[in-house]
């Protein structure tokens, strides 16, 4: 079954998350501002895996002085996609 989110996270550059997943499966995710090349990177490194690896391996990450980041961000997002 597919499902998609369109997030709006806090406190990090990037002023949207677009995620699909199909199956518990990380399909298309496309991240709006921030550093573009890095955000590329992880959206093409991610597709395909598993969202509990994902958020594993991304939450908790902190951007310079800030709390979160583009990818803890995008871990949150796939908790509350995860729940739908």
């Amino acid at each position: 079954m597919e499902k998609s989110i369109h997030y709006i996270p806090a406190g990090v550059c990037s002023q949207t998350i677009d995620i699909t997943v199909e199956d518990g499966i990380v399909k298309e995710v496309y991240f709006e501002g921030g550093c573009h090349g890095n955000l590329q990177g992880i959206s093409l490194l991610v597709k395909g895996m598993k969202i509990g690896e994902v958020i594993n391996r991304l939450e908790g990450i902190h951007c310079g002085y800030k709390n979160t980041s583009c990818p803890d961000q995008f871990a949150k997002a796939l908790r509350i996609l995860e729940q739908k």
